[in-house]
């Protein structure tokens, strides 16, 4: 299958590694407008002059411009029929996503949403640990970085953790409550379902990365990281009891094996996988939409 990637940024590059590695890729073509960030590819790419030229080449696509640019960008490849990973988010509007949404239907292009998260091991593995959770906290706290210029920590960070609340932990539940607070780097928000809760917090502030996952049970607690891929999960304790005047208790500690794997692979091996079947992707545009209405609800709270 001959591949193509819109923007070769940070996360474009990567897009052009993965794609490069991968069996049943035979051509790989990329665009970018700055020609510094094209030429960064030459060794494993072709370069071509316009996103036209790529769209007459490419049977798949990538796009990993600015969200201010994904609307725009995707409608010339849905136009061209051209299947599409759009990043994170669908667009920078809600108005833009709907639009998108009516331009593929009927359109025979497979598109899909890169929410890279929900290709994680541990979001599996949690998953089938606790069906319906008692309370869930996620953080995904960064550094600051001047590579996302045009959202905020809603769009950029937490929106990786409302798509796992929203279309795996709580899929199809339509009865919730959001609080939030915050600024545009800092956010915690809290989603009140019928009878369990989700505290999500990013930050693009921290002088530490940790990206980590929290969830209570009935019967037991599953803590998660999605750096490491790695999953313990704690029982009930089988014994409590006070000596020398300080209270003890015994858990039963399990770790869960993991296959760890990188998951940008995942996604991409995924997305080619569906081209080449012409069926939806996991991450579908429907999905990523109420992901960003979401995060729209969510931003109210900030100020700034």
């Amino acid at each position: 299958m001959d591949v193509g990637v819109i923007g070769v940024g940070s996360m474009g590059r990567n897009h052009v590694r993965v794609y490069s590695e991968m069996k049943g890729v035979e051509n790989l073509y990329v665009f970018d407008p700055l020609a510094e960030n094209a030429a960064r590819t030459r060794e494993v790419a072709t370069i071509c002059g316009s996103v036209e030229e790529l769209l007459q080449k490419a049977e798949a696509v990538s796009i990993c411009v600015p969200t201010k640019y994904h609307f725009e960008t995707a409608k010339k490849v849905i136009d061209a029929g051209v299947h599409c990973l759009i990043e994170k988010p669908i667009t920078l509007k809600v108005e833009e996503g709907e639009e998108l949404l009516r331009l593929l239907d009927g359109s025979g292009v497979v598109a899909g949403v890169g929410h890279i998260e929900r290709f994680n091991p541990i979001v599996d593995e949690i998953k089938k640990i606790a069906e319906r959770p008692d309370y869930v906290s996620i953080k995904r706290h960064n550094p600051t970085s001047n590579r996302i210029t045009d959202a905020s920590v809603v769009e950029d960070l937490m929106i990786h953790d409302v798509d796992i609340v929203f279309n795996v932990l709580f899929k199809d539940e339509e009865n919730f409550s959001i609080f939030s607070a915050g600024n545009r780097n800092v956010c915690e928000a809290m989603v009140v379902f019928r009878d369990s809760v989700a505290a999500i917090s990013a930050s693009r502030l921290a002088s530490k990365k940790f990206r980590t996952f929290y969830v209570e049970d009935e019967d037991f607690t599953t803590e998660g990281d999605f750096m490491t891929q790695e999953v313990y999960v704690y029982r009930k304790p089988g014994k409590y009891g006070v000596e020398n005047e300080r209270y003890m208790q015994e858990n039963i500690i399990e770790k869960v094996l993991v296959n760890k794997v990188e998951p940008l692979t995942v996604e991409l091996k995924t997305f080619l996988d569906s081209v080449r079947g012409g069926k939806g992707f996991p991450v579908s545009p429907e999905q990523a939409l109420k992901n960003l209405r979401i995060c729209e609800e969510i931003k109210k709270g900030l100020r700034g």
